[in-house]
């Protein structure tokens, strides 16, 4: 750091985002990409905005709120566009946590609750997962601070219903619960459906595992009006043209083309049993995900040796270093191709440490 950083920001442990390499070309399981390409509506679109850059983007994405409200079912007025769902995220953290609202979240989770907390001088708690690394939804209950829930959690996989959920929101009336469904589409019960019932719930969600769209940066936050127009103050005192006008268009296209990406998601969910049942039958044990990747760990084969070894190899998975999950590894759901070069490699790997 030099010497004018200021220091109120002196402690602050920045986010680490997997990796992306250029040394090689890689088999890339290690980031929770789409495997498949966005649709081709949505690259068309995109590709006419391109011709308008120019023009400053429209800062209330009109377009894109509207195809998204009625595919949704919902009004105009409960949905907030943002540079991905990590910028809807820290604006939550921004607008409803303070020193009389601190966050709350699991100990194992989203590595971004913490830095934004951190960034944004607000108390937290980080409450600890079971043994099997579900959450206990009686610690949440009654706790009377801003709750932030993975559902599915990352990186397990893990989901909540939506009894359990509900059973949250309900014991906290006067604290804002945010429901963060990045990787809802994939198997898990999406909690939208719930925002006309408890107006201290937001669900945020991304284009970018789902819809195919991580390099477009396309998020938002569902919620009842006045919550919405909460963040919508946030955004517009912060920057108000978040969203470029070609991911405008390609998240237009890629509504349009709905029946795509839920066809890439059944894939998606076909071949993460597929890579599950490869692994059990290598000695595997996992997590029960319904994300497009998978925890898993091999009793015999340290987790970090794993991941390094298939590095080695060309092929990219992600390893954590916190001490209750630093033996697994996870990874990423792909194609069928890639995910028989994965376990190809960890086979040879197992022979040559047998």
């Amino acid at each position: 750091m030099s010497r004018f950083f200021s220091q109120k920001y002196s402690n602050l442990e920045a986010y680490t985002p997997g990796e992306q390499p250029k040394d090689m070309q890689y088999v890339k399981l290690n980031t929770n990409e789409s495997p498949f390409p966005p649709s081709e509506k949505a690259m068309a679109y995109a590709a006419q905005a391109a011709e308008r850059l120019q023009l400053y983007c429209d800062p209330e994405c009109t377009k894109l709120v509207g195809e998204f409200s009625k595919l949704y079912g919902i009004g105009t007025d409960q949905v907030i566009f943002t540079n991905g769902s990590d910028d809807v995220l820290n604006f939550c953290f921004m607008a409803f946590c303070d020193e009389q609202h601190p966050a709350a979240f699991p100990d194992i989770t989203y590595g971004f609750y913490p830095v934004f907390a951190e960034l944004n001088h607000i108390p937290y708690s980080e409450i600890p997962l079971r043994e099997d690394f579900t959450i206990n939804t009686a610690d949440y209950c009654g706790i009377g601070r801003t709750i932030f829930i993975a559902n599915p959690n990352a990186p397990t996989g893990i989901a909540l219903t939506l009894d359990e959920i509900e059973r949250i929101l309900r014991s906290n009336p006067d604290n804002v619960v945010v429901i963060d469904e990045a990787y809802v589409d994939f198997g898990a019960q999406s909690a939208v459906g719930l925002i006309e019932k408890y107006e201290n719930l937001i669900v945020t969600q991304t284009f970018s595992k789902s819809r195919s769209l991580a390099g477009g940066r396309l998020g938002m936050a569902i919620g009842n009006s006045s919550l919405i127009r909460d963040l919508n103050t946030i955004k517009y005192s912060t920057n108000p043209y978040n969203i470029n006008s070609m991911t405008q268009a390609a998240g237009i296209g890629t509504l349009l083309d709905d029946a795509y990406c839920r066809r890439n998601c059944e894939t998606i969910a076909e071949n993460r049993a597929y890579l599950t049942d490869r692994l059990e039958k290598l000695g595997f044990v996992h997590t029960p995900s319904v994300s497009n990747f998978v925890f898993a760990k091999h009793t015999d084969l340290d987790g970090e040796k794993l991941y390094l070894e298939l590095k080695k190899r060309g092929v990219l998975i992600r390893h954590f270093t916190k001490a209750r999950i630093r033996d697994y590894n996870r990874i990423t759901v792909g194609t069928r191709e890639q995910l028989d070069i994965l376990l190809d490699k960890i086979k040879k790997i197992m022979e040559e440490n047998a």
